[in-house]
């Protein structure tokens, strides 16, 4: 592990004004890293690019400024990664598909120019199921991403490229995406801090698609102040992003020492079924039991429709992704392939070679739920159980709760190759997070323990647009966590 990039975004920057730290020691630092990660056997396979050579300008114009006292932006100076389904300008945009391979975006992304404005080193794009489809970074075009805690396992998906860079050290922050938990299950099998900000509360312009209805762009790093300053940092409306929500920015991170006294936590007894796994069970209690300690309302909540989630989930998704990525035709961009005799067969064979087997998946089942005959039947029930659920959240926040509380994942991060070769058992993966999405609520999920060395997330979900809130339960928990770390093995 690198040991400057292994500090938080506060100690980088308090490093780099006080002088201790040069940007071109962070910079040199994070690439050493990840030629390290990459020299090891078997390799993280965190990154699919790297910009490296190009930062050099940027870094002494940080340094210098730096040097003369000048006031730069919140980070200045900060290596950040960036997951490859985010548009940038200077480095490929691949989504983890070959079909994409090499392809540079002639625009870049609404957070990209954000983190630029900030002052942010950009280093390079992480690895991802791809098209964000699936729950372990198994299905990436460019090989699989490993787990940093145990190489043998997935990092989670499909943001596994971002969550394992930031728990191997190789930068302080990353970003990914966020469609039914693919910030928050990474994070919670990597041991870090993964944040779904509200569907709107930060611009999707230049967020290559999966399905619109669900996706947003959050941060993994490696403490709750990280990811309240992250969020300050890209949230926002945006005039290319159409559903971004035209509301104020607050200081996401002024309410973070406030406490939970008065704050009532609930505890839905659909996400604790009989199976459970004991371990995350206990560390569950144990977390809500540190609530209860500093003072939280703790109850007991029902959100009765949670049992259709997955299925409506998969509908809504599928077919989604079925329309979004009815672009890849191998005319306009992407892969093709110069044997193609028609047009019908440039469709064919350059979707055929280009796209994995579980984007294929998902599209064929997409494509059915949408047909004629079907549409109804499929997409538009599953649009309506959406809705029930919504209802059951804001039913339980209309009585006076404040946070929601859950596991975030029902299993620690289980081996490479485990769940290939069943689906069901994989998109099972998501049980506790897609709710979020399809209710289009704010949830992050943080470090609470760990089970036989692996780590174990738990899950905070708050009202629409109230990630002060959110963050505030999670950084009071999270120390408490910090503070007596010999109840994190159970």
């Amino acid at each position: 592990m690198s040991r400057l990039t292994a500090g938080t975004i506060g100690e980088l920057r308090d490093g780099l004004r006080s002088g201790r730290v040069r940007a071109a020691d962070l910079l040199e630092a994070a690439l050493e890293g990840i030629a390290d990660s990459e020299a090891e056997q078997p390799a993280l396979n965190a990154f699919i690019s790297v910009a490296g050579e190009r930062l050099a300008e940027q870094v002494d114009a940080v340094d210098r400024a730096l040097g003369a006292g000048e006031e730069l932006g919140s980070l200045a100076g900060i290596p950040v990664a960036i997951k490859d389904n985010i548009c940038t300008r200077e480095l490929p945009t691949t989504c983890g598909s070959r079909i994409l391979e090499g392809y540079v975006s002639p625009y870049e992304a609404a957070v990209a120019r954000k983190l630029r404005a900030a002052g942010a080193l950009i280093l390079g794009k992480t690895n991802l199921d791809e098209f964000s489809m699936g729950s372990s970074t198994e299905n990436s075009g460019f090989g699989p991403t490993r787990n940093p805690w145990d190489r043998m396992r997935v990092p989670g998906g499909s943001s596994g490229g971002s969550a394992a860079a930031v728990a191997a050290g190789l930068v302080p922050v990353a970003l990914g995406s966020d469609t039914g938990g693919s910030i928050r299950q990474p994070a919670s099998f990597c041991g870090v801090v993964g944040l779904k900000p509200t569907y709107g509360r930060v611009s999707r312009y230049g967020l290559v698609a999966f399905a619109s209805s669900l996706d947003q762009i959050g941060p993994l790093t490696r403490t709750v102040e990280d990811a309240a300053l992250m969020l300050s940092v890209i949230a926002g409306v945006d005039r290319f992003d159409s559903t971004s929500a035209d509301l104020p920015v607050p200081d996401f991170g002024e309410r973070l020492d406030a406490g939970v006294d008065g704050l009532a936590v609930g505890v839905p007894r659909e996400y604790f079924p009989d199976d459970l796994d004991d371990g995350i069970a206990s560390l569950c209690r144990s977390a809500v039991e540190r609530l209860a300690g500093m003072g939280a309302e703790v109850r007991e909540i029902s959100l009765p429709h949670t049992e259709y989630a997955i299925p409506a989930y998969y509908l809504v998704a599928m077919a989604e992704a079925s329309s979004n990525l009815a672009r890849y035709d191998g005319v306009r961009y992407g892969l093709r392939v110069p044997s193609a005799s028609s047009t019908m067969a440039v469709y064919r064979e350059a979707r055929g070679a280009g796209f994995g087997a579980e984007v294929k998946r998902r599209i064929m089942l997409g494509t059915y739920s949408l047909s004629a005959g079907y549409y109804d039947e499929y997409y538009g029930r599953g649009q309506r159980v959406r809705r029930l659920i919504a209802r059951d959240f804001d039913n339980v926040f209309a009585q006076g709760i404040d946070a929601v509380f859950t596991p975030t994942a029902p299993t620690v991060a289980f081996r490479l190759g485990e769940r290939v070769d069943d689906p069901v058992e994989m998109y099972l993966s998501d049980v506790f997070t897609v709710t979020a999405n399809l209710a289009r609520l704010p949830a992050i999920s943080i470090p609470i323990g760990r089970i036989e060395g692996l780590p174990v997330g738990g899950q905070l979900l708050a009202r629409h647009f109230d990630e002060t809130t959110l963050l505030q339960v999670a950084s009071t928990l999270e120390r408490s966590i910090a503070a007596d770390p010999l109840d994190r093995e159970p």
